[in-house]
């Protein structure tokens, strides 16, 4: 006698949005950040331009010496800011045809890099304006936490949303 048992529902797969584009690519990661890669995977033969942002630690805030940050994510959330970031990029500046955000979590040390936005585009000024809505929005939405470590020992966490007006 064979047991049968009924067929699987099929494993959902997780949907790309409407205006996301495949190859776009989106990482949380402990690991080191690489321009190298983050510039491959923005890079497209429809491509004039490619507008990288490369956020680094720098080693003192408002004048207070730093000696490192921590970050911290909720990356489920992080990740589908990230795709909407896309989505809204693509809604305002048609051409985009590459994105790519990757954003570190732990200890990080100064001049490590802590986040890398990449835009590529038929045309410059639109890979620059749509670059720095994406780092901009991030920094506003995505569930990302920052703490500074002081010189003198201290540390403290900035608050979501708490964006440098430039």
């Amino acid at each position: 006698m064979v047991t049968q048992f009924p067929t699987p529902p099929p494993v959902p797969q997780v949907p790309v949005l409407p205006d996301q584009s495949p190859q776009d690519d989106f990482a949380i990661t402990f690991a080191p950040l690489s321009l190298g890669e983050v510039y491959q995977l923005a890079d497209d033969p429809a491509n004039g331009a490619i507008v990288l942002m490369s956020g680094t630690v720098r080693n003192q805030t408002d004048g207070k010496p730093v000696v490192s940050l921590e970050y911290q994510a909720y990356e489920p959330m992080a990740i589908n800011i990230f795709r909407t970031i896309a989505q809204e990029l693509r809604q305002q500046y048609p051409e985009v045809n590459r994105v790519v955000i990757h954003h570190r979590t732990g200890h990080l040390k100064i001049g490590e890099i802590s986040v890398i936005v990449a835009v590529g585009c038929p045309h410059r000024g639109e890979a620059f304006a749509a670059c720095q809505y994406a780092i901009d929005t991030l920094k506003h939405n995505a569930p990302i936490w920052k703490k500074e470590h002081w010189a003198d020992g201290s540390s403290s966490w900035v608050s979501i949303g708490a964006c440098e007006e430039e």
